[in-house]
């Protein structure tokens, strides 16, 4: 492998971990599923970053090309991901993602859609539309180098592999914060959410209508 090519790792690695944010989702994790048990919090922390690996690997190698032959831009993903994920922080608000008070309700949560795996664990907030577009520009500016390629896909294992051991440890600060806690924090980190995704769309909408 080429110097060039560990350049390209490394600075993939640094990229996608300021994006997806393991810690950062890992608090979030924790306050969404307080009273899950460990095996259940395993469970859907695997899934979660098997199938933001998936989606974040095949979206770099193919997303660009996808997205021209629909017709959609960049700044689109972006203002639509920033809404699928304040309707998240809107539940976070609410504490609808909190109430779980009974096995029978954990048990149909997991079975239904409060099952939150995939959406909003594994997409958007580790396979996200800020990763997704990351994926897109590492890849162009890889110029179909076999070795850069790889070393971007590379990257994305470590990320999603560091996420994962986060996603892990989450559970205990499920422990650490108790009932009231992560009600409190669940609300709190919703509020910091939604301005986290209006800020995604204002930057999507920017960049539609300036090009920055």
């Amino acid at each position: 492998m080429h110097w060039s090519s560990l350049n390209t790792f490394f600075y993939a690695v640094v990229a996608l971990l300021v994006i997806v944010d393991p810690p950062g989702t890992a608090v979030v994790f924790a306050a969404m599923t307080p009273n899950d048990t460990a095996a259940e919090r395993s469970s859907q922390a695997r899934r979660a970053c098997l199938l933001a690996f998936f989606v974040l690997a095949v979206f770099g190698l193919a997303g660009e090309s996808l997205l021209a032959s629909l017709g959609i831009g960049l700044p689109a993903m972006r203002v639509a991901g920033g809404i699928l994920l304040f309707i998240t922080a809107a539940d976070m608000v609410r504490g609808s993602h909190a109430l779980r008070d009974t096995d029978q309700e954990r048990q149909a949560a997991i079975r239904t859609d409060e099952d939150i795996a995939i959406f909003p664990l594994g997409i958007p907030l580790i396979a996200g539309p800020g990763g997704m577009t990351t994926m897109v520009v590492l890849h162009s500016h890889a110029g179909g180098d076999p070795w850069k390629t790889l070393a971007i896909e590379a990257a994305v294992a470590v990320s999603v592999g560091l996420t994962f051991a986060c996603l892990l440890g989450a559970k205990w600060i499920a422990r650490g914060l108790g009932d009231t806690g992560a009600s409190v924090a669940g609300r709190v980190l919703g509020v910091l959410l939604a301005a986290l995704a209006v800020q995604i769309s204002l930057d999507g909408l920017r960049q539609a209508f300036t090009g920055a």
